[in-house]
This record gives C-alpha cells, sequence and structure tokens, in this order.
C-alpha cells in the first residue's frame, strides 16, 4: 500500500502534526515552530488566537517531571490545587473546581491526553514519553464543550515514526525516588502501519514522616502507565489512528497535620489510587478535493479510591470513598480544503456532532464516631449523564490580512442521580426506631434536563507573517450538579450551570529572524451563576460537608505575557507573568460561627485560588556540544484557600535547576534539582477546628508542596 502523497494541505497538516517542530539540532539557532491542536485546525502556537503556554519534552525532562503538576506552575495564571497525592482536577485561577471528596461535579479545566478525556482523572497525567502539553486558558467551549469553562489542558505523547526508535530512561532521587520507562517504534507493515510503545514506571516514599506508624512511605507514589499508538495508512485517502492507555495508581495519602508540619500522627493514613483503562480510535478521510471528515471515538473505563485518616492523630476516624466510572464518547466533523470554501471561497468550515455518555456508580464511608457512637455515614449511588451537542465554526478571510472567526456549540444535557444510605445526622430526630436518633435513613433521584450553548466571535489580523493581533469574545458552560451528602438541606442539594462570558485581545510577535518569540493577552471575564465550593462543619467533631453552590456573579480580569529569546547561539531566556484580578460581585452565604448561622458577606472579596501574580523566568546554557545549563525561578502571590473562609497561603518563589550531558547521538545524563532551596509551600488549606486539645477551635491547616527533590536521569535514545 503507498502512503499518502497527494498535495492536501490540511490533510497533510493533520497526518503530520507532531514532527513539524524544528529538530534539536537547531534549538540554539532558531526557536521551533509548535503545532498545536487548540482550534479544529492545527496551526503552529505564535499562529493560534488564543492564550495558550506550550510546554515542550525538552522542558519536561529538564526539570525530571513526573507529573503534569510539575511543569504547570510555567503557564501564567495557572495555580494548582492538590486535596490528594495528585490533584484529579486541574483548577487554574479563572475560577476551577478545588477538589473532589465525594460530589459528582463537572470540572472546570478539561484533561485531554492523546485525545481522550481524561477530566476529573489527573492523577493519570503522567509525563514519561510526552512529546507536548498545552495550556489552553479562558473558555473553550466551542470546541471543547462543558469540562471547558475555564480552559483545557491537551497532553500529546509520542507519535509512531517510520524509522525504528528506541528510548531507554531511568531516574534515582531523593525520598527514594526511581524510575524506569522504555518506549519502541517503528515501521510494522512498511508504509501501511506504524506502531509505538511504552512502559513506565515511578516509585517514590514521598515527603511526609509519620511518627505513628514509624514510615516514610505513608504519602508514596507508586504509578505505572502504559501507552501504545498505531498508525493504519489504510489507503491514499485515509488514515486511522488507534490509542490504547493503561494507568494504575496506587500513592498514599497522609497529607494534613495538626501542627503544619510534614510528621503526621496518623494511624490510618489513605489512598489515592486509580486504575484506568482506555482505546481511541480516529479516522482521517479525504472525502474529496473539497472536503475531509474526521472522526473519532473512545472509551474509558477508570476504578479509584480516595480516602484519608479523618482526625490525623490516632483515633479510628476515616473517610473513604470508591468510584468506578465508564465513559464513551463519540465525534465526527467536516473540514472544508481549500477547494470546499464557500462564500466566493472566502470561507473555511467546521461543522460536526458530538455525544458523550458518563455513567458513574460511587460509594462512600464517612466514620466519625470518636466523637459520637452514631456518627456512621454509609451511601452510595448512581450518576449518569448525557451530553449531545451539534457546532460549527467559520473561518471568514475578510481579506488576505483578515479573518473573522464564528463559531456556536448546542448542547443537550441530561443527567440522572439516585443515592440511598444511612447517613449521620444529629440535628434530626430519626423516623425508624431501630436507628439511633442521629442516623438517618436517606435516599434522592433527581434528573435533570436543559439546552447549553457556547459561541465564539473572533476577529485574527495577521499584520505581518511575524505579527498577529486577535480579538475574541467567547462563551462557555459547565452543568449544574448535586451534592450528594444526604445531611444538607433540600435547598442545598442541587446547583445550578454556570456561564462564563470572556473578552481577551492579544498580539503574537516573532521578531529577529524567528530568534525572540513575544505574547500578550488582556483578558475580561464574566462569571454568571458561579459554582463555589462551600462547607459546614458538624459541632464538636472533625467533620465537616463539602458542597457546592452557586454564587451571582464572579469578574476576572488580567493580562498574560510571555517571552522566549535566543540572545545568542548559546545562551536562551524564557519567561512568562502573570496578572490578575478575581473578584465576587456577588457572594454571600451562611455558615456556622461559634454554634450561631451567620450571614456571611465576601462581596468584593478574591476568588479562591486567584493569585494576583504568576511569574517564571529561565534560562538555558548551551556550553558545548555536550553540555546543556538550565535555571528558573517561578512563584505567586498569596491567595484564598477557598470560598467559604479568609485563610490564604504565603507568596511564594521556587528555584529550579538541571545540568545535561550529551554523549554521541545515543547517550544523555541529567541531574536536576526541583524547589532547590527547600522552600516550604501551601497548595491546599481548610480552616476549622479538628484539634481537641485546643478545644476545636478554627485553625488553618495547609497541605505542602514537593519540598526540594534532586536527582539524576539517564536516557538512551536510538
Amino acid at each position: 500500500m503507498k502512503p499518502i502523497t497527494k498535495p492536501l494541505p490540511l490533510i497533510g497538516l493533520l497526518l503530520t502534526m507532531p514532527a513539524l517542530g524544528v529538530e534539536d539540532d537547531n534549538k540554539a539557532v532558531e526557536l521551533s515552530e509548535v503545532v498545536v491542536s487548540a482550534d479544529f485546525r492545527p496551526s503552529t502556537a505564535q499562529k493560534t488566537a488564543v492564550s495558550l503556554t506550550e510546554i515542550d519534552k525538552e522542558t519536561i525532562e529538564s526539570r525530571g517531571a513526573q507529573h503534569l503538576e510539575e511543569v504547570l506552575n510555567l503557564a501564567p495564571n495557572v495555580n494548582i490545587s492538590a486535596g490528594a497525592s495528585r490533584g484529579p482536577f486541574l483548577p487554574d485561577s479563572w475560577g476551577g473546581i478545588l477538589s473532589q471528596y465525594d460530589n459528582p461535579v463537572n470540572p472546570s479545566v478539561g484533561l485531554i491526553i492523546d485525545g481522550i478525556d481524561f477530566s476529573r482523572l489527573g492523577g493519570a497525567a503522567t509525563m514519561f514519553d510526552i512529546d507536548a502539553v498545552e495550556v489552553l486558558q479562558g473558555p473553550q467551549g466551542t470546541k471543547f464543550g462543558p469540562n471547558a469553562i475555564a480552559g483545557a489542558i491537551t497532553m500529546r505523547s509520542a507519535e509512531p515514526s517510520r524509522d525504528f526508535k528506541m528510548r531507554a530512561q531511568s531516574s534515582v532521587g531523593e525520598y527514594n525516588t526511581r524510575n524506569f520507562g522504555v518506549a519502541v517504534g517503528g515501521a510494522i507493515v512498511e508504509d501501511q502501519l506504524l506502531g509505538r510503545a511504552s512502559i513506565y514506571t515511578h516509585k517514590s516514599d514521598g515527603y511526609m514522616q509519620n511518627d505513628t506508624l514509624g514510615r516514610d512511605n505513608t504519602q508514596k507514589q507508586d504509578e505505572l502507565t502504559f501507552r501504545s499508538k498505531f498508525k493504519l495508512f489504510a489507503t491514499e485517502d485515509l488514515t486511522l489512528d488507534f490509542t490504547l492507555m493503561h494507568v494504575n495508581v496506587n500513592n498514599g495519602y497522609d497529607g494534613f497535620t495538626l501542627d503544619n508540619s510534614r510528621h503526621s500522627k496518623a494511624n490510618q493514613p489513605g489512598v489515592d489510587t486509580q486504575n484506568t483503562n482506555a482505546f481511541a480510535v480516529k479516522a482521517n478521510w479525504q472525502a474529496s478535493d473539497a472536503v475531509i471528515i474526521q472522526s473519532e471515538a473512545s472509551y474509558l473505563n477508570s476504578s479509584s479510591t480516595y480516602s484519608f485518616d479523618g482526625d490525623w492523630q490516632t483515633e479510628n476516624d476515616r473517610e473513604k470513598h470508591n468510584r468506578d466510572r465508564d465513559n464513551y464518547s463519540f465525534e465526527v466533523r467536516a473540514l472544508s480544503d481549500k477547494a470546499g470554501r464557500i462564500f466566493n471561497d472566502s470561507t473555511d468550515w467546521t461543522v460536526g456532532v458530538y455525544r458523550f455518555v458518563q455513567d458513574e456508580h460511587f460509594k462512600s464511608r464517612v466514620d466519625y464516631r470518636s466523637f459520637d457512637p452514631n456518627a456512621l455515614s454509609e451511601f452510595g449511588g448512581k450518576y449518569k449523564t448525557e451530553n449531545t451537542a451539534l457546532f460549527g465554526q467559520l473561518d471568514s478571510h475578510l481579506t488576505e490580512k483578515l479573518t473573522l472567526v464564528s463559531g456556536l456549540r448546542i448542547e443537550a444535557f441530561q443527567a440522572e442521580y439516585s443515592d440511598q444510605g444511612i447517613v449521620y445526622d444529629p440535628g434530626q430526630p430519626s423516623a425508624t426506631p431501630a436507628i439511633p436518633s442521629s442516623r438517618q435513613n436517606s435516599s434522592l433521584n433527581k434528573r435533570v434536563s436543559e439546552v447549553l450553548f457556547g459561541t465564539k466571535l473572533g476577529l485574527n489580523y495577521q499584520a505581518s507573517t511575524n505579527q498577529l493581533f486577535y480579538t475574541s469574545l467567547t462563551r462557555g458552560y459547565k452543568p449544574g450538579g448535586i451534592n450528594n451528602n444526604p445531611s444538607l438541606q433540600q435547598n442545598q442539594r442541587q446547583f445550578n450551570t454556570e456561564y462564563m462570558w470572556n473578552f481577551e485581545t492579544g498580539l503574537k510577535s516573532s521578531w529577529l529572524d524567528g530568534k525572540l518569540l513575544t505574547n500578550l493577552a488582556a483578558f475580561y471575564a464574566k462569571r454568571l451563576d458561579a459554582q463555589t465550593q462551600s462547607s459546614t462543619q458538624i459541632p464538636n467533631t472533625g467533620n465537616f460537608i463539602d458542597f457546592y453552590e452557586n454564587a451571582s456573579k464572579a469578574t476576572h480580569q488580567g493580562l498574560e505575557a510571555s517571552i522566549d529569546w535566543f540572545l545568542t547561539d548559546q545562551f536562551r531566556v524564557m519567561g512568562s507573568l502573570g496578572w490578575l484580578d478575581a473578584t465576587f460581585d456577588s457572594r454571600q452565604f451562611v455558615k456556622n460561627v461559634g454554634g450561631v448561622p451567620t450571614t456571611i458577606n465576601y462581596d468584593g472579596r478574591q476568588v479562591a485560588h486567584a493569585p494576583k501574580y504568576t511569574f517564571n523566568l529561565g534560562s538555558e546554557f548551551y556550553a558545548s556540544e555536550a553540555w546543556t545549563l538550565r535555571a528558573n525561578v517561578e512563584g505567586k502571590d498569596t491567595f484564598y484557600f477557598s470560598d467559604s473562609h479568609n485563610a490564604k497561603s504565603n507568596g511564594y518563589a521556587l528555584l529550579n535547576a538541571s545540568a545535561d550531558y550529551k554523549y554521541d547521538k545515543h547517550w544523555k545524563v541529567s541531574v536536576w534539582a526541583r524547589n532547590l532551596l527547600d522552600k516550604d509551600y501551601a497548595t491546599r488549606g481548610f480552616f476549622f477546628g479538628n484539634n481537641p486539645a485546643k478545644g476545636y477551635v478554627d485553625e488553618k491547616y495547609v497541605q505542602y508542596g514537593e519540598p526540594r527533590v534532586a536527582g539524576f536521569t539517564v536516557t538512551y535514545d536510538y
């Protein structure tokens, strides 16, 4: 079978996306043009009219990064919240979900790995054999739908190649960190079938010392990732891509202490586990010289367990939440090629249909019987959602330099929720004599059906081949959901859909023959019926109930800037800066203060996890053909931990460094250190009473991010 040889511009770009970057040998001469998938039509990052950050393979490897959360600080106005060993959600400062214990909620930031939706499964975002990470900010509802009201993150692993390629990599580091991975790819059937497969294991004892159990691995990391890809040139006009993934995460969770230290006293440390299998198939078909048909289908099955010690001491209080999830998705779209343009050959068009079904079963056990012999809740249920969408986009070339972009997505959303069980509720009398008065039978059944829509209207002006001015108005959406803790009042069990309108304008530039790239963007966003996370504590216990509700409005406005500059052939400087003002226009809620229900007014307060500024400044020095030295500092301002209390983090700056030595074309040894100065910084925080020695007075408790971790990596490429 012959490979595709027809000179069709769009289909060729679609099929060769990962191969269009400049080779490493040229890196000290000019900056590479990276092809991204932020729009329906692939383009280079500098010609894509949206605020995005591209993190390439070299940057990932220079940090010794094992997981997505170890590189996301490189993007402006992005802030990570981790209420587990790895953050299941990937919030940014535009307003993301902060954590999830048991509530079935939609994420604000979507996670797409090799075309498969891994939203709410952030633990699967491991980094071996990943070629690039794209961080898209602001509503992406026209392309990505309901899981991208605040942005989307896409990860793309290495593609199969025609030539045989192999990579073997091993690392060791502090905290008994050790990793090993192998990737192999090449032609299986010459000019017809290509393949690539990789397997990688990462282990670490973690960063907590459990003094009660005499262990240093209760916050361990134990992660296995397998990926395989196949590319079949079925005919001259049809190409099929197959992806298979298996992720097995068996991490510990022991993150909080009463004295905010890294010395735990918990006698029942928790776990953060995930077993996920996913499969996807994608077809690119050149139906004619005018039309390209693309289709994608995927299936994902995931089982996860999240648990933690509820009292953080030697009592036997504990929470455990199990989830089993099946995702099915299908999308088909038609794109015009040059011969298919409409309106006097001036307009490219895209039209498509999307179907997504998620079937989730959950089971929770919440045990705080050290406070009350009846403080035990056991309940389970299921949550099924169905999304059906029609979408389209027109790219109208008004002149050679001016393009009008108009897009629309209409989505029918349906959800069915049911639960049942026995819950602890000391404030209500029992209706069942056999059950203690503080425990209640509970069940709930709800159905939701609504029509959602997202839109995009943009104007792009390509002043020259090196200057792109753009402006856009977009509308994103995130469906409402159910709070599944039966102890809540009926009017707190359901929250509504959130919408966001965002106006963005920006300038992307290339200077000095491609040696200097600059990006500048400004945005103004309005969140309507903003979904916020609140909590209420059961008096005189360490048990508190997380739930979601709607604030009236919030405003997010800010700036994002980045620079990438080869000052000389040997010295490169990169940096980014984000400034953000994210405040509630209207936010009032009732909170139990000293046992008295009190109305709290947060009008004008900063939104949680939205630091005023974030920054990153780094450099690379190519000392010789063999040696490369890198260093960067990244940091952010203080921020509130929650939308329901005023506890804040401290601002911080982290220093990272690495040195690479290459021997011939095959071997590379990297020495790296993250958080080189061993700075303590918090990624998650609460404000409530959990210390009986202090009479359960409200205090701030924090979970720390990664301390200094240094190590070295040996890589063999063939």
